[in-house]
């Protein structure tokens, strides 16, 4: 369904499988040099291990257990999961790999996690896993207008929406489409603080 709102407003479609390469790269682009990233995966053919993570998430949890809205044909990807279907299977299947991106960084990936874990909703919600918009397409309103129809889904089913961001201007953009953040993690081993946050439905 497309939903552009009006006239000149970035069209937003679900995911096809054409749209998978060029949001693949869009999100390994879009994360090369994220804080978070930048600590939980190693620094050794660092853009690749990311472009393999993010196609992971995309592909294996996103598009099998979530939803998964693009603009442009991928160039802007916004990656949820939902309540009601569980990604565990997938992420214990893919722990193995998962794991070897991080290579040297693994026990610092850990340490994150288990940092972050007790601020996690316990309650049903939407949860984006991942969103981007490749570098030359910024500034023109496709971030928002790619998260916005997981927002609407979320609202409609009165459920919250959450997220976790490594980048306070990030924090900032977020708030605009009215999340508050939930809590402030500073990371362990010189890890960025990581904010939590979470969006009540109106």
């Amino acid at each position: 369904m497309n939903t552009a709102q009006n006239q000149g407003a970035p069209v937003v479609r679900p995911l096809t499988d054409a749209d998978v390469p060029t949001a693949v790269d869009t999100l390994a682009r879009a994360f090369a040099d994220y804080p978070y990233t930048r600590h939980v995966i190693a620094a050794d053919d660092h853009e690749e291990r990311v472009r393999r993570f993010q196609e992971l998430c995309l592909t294996r949890i996103g598009m099998v257990y979530g939803r998964v809205w693009v603009a442009e044909g991928g160039r802007a990807v916004a990656v949820w999961a939902v309540p009601g279907r569980d990604p565990s299977p997938a992420f214990a299947e893919l722990g193995p790999v998962l794991g070897e991106l991080s290579g040297d960084r693994a026990a610092a990936s850990a340490a994150a996690d288990a940092a972050v874990a007790p601020y996690r909703p316990q309650e049903p919600g939407w949860f984006l896993e991942t969103v981007g918009t490749a570098p030359e397409a910024q500034g023109r309103g496709l971030g928002s207008a790619v998260l916005a129809p997981g927002l609407r889904e979320a609202e409609r089913a009165g459920h919250p929406a959450f997220l976790e961001t490594s980048s306070e201007a990030n924090v900032l953009f977020y708030e605009r489409l009215g999340f508050k953040v939930t809590a402030a993690v500073q990371l362990p081993d010189s890890g960025p603080r990581t904010w939590c946050m979470r969006r009540s439905p109106r």
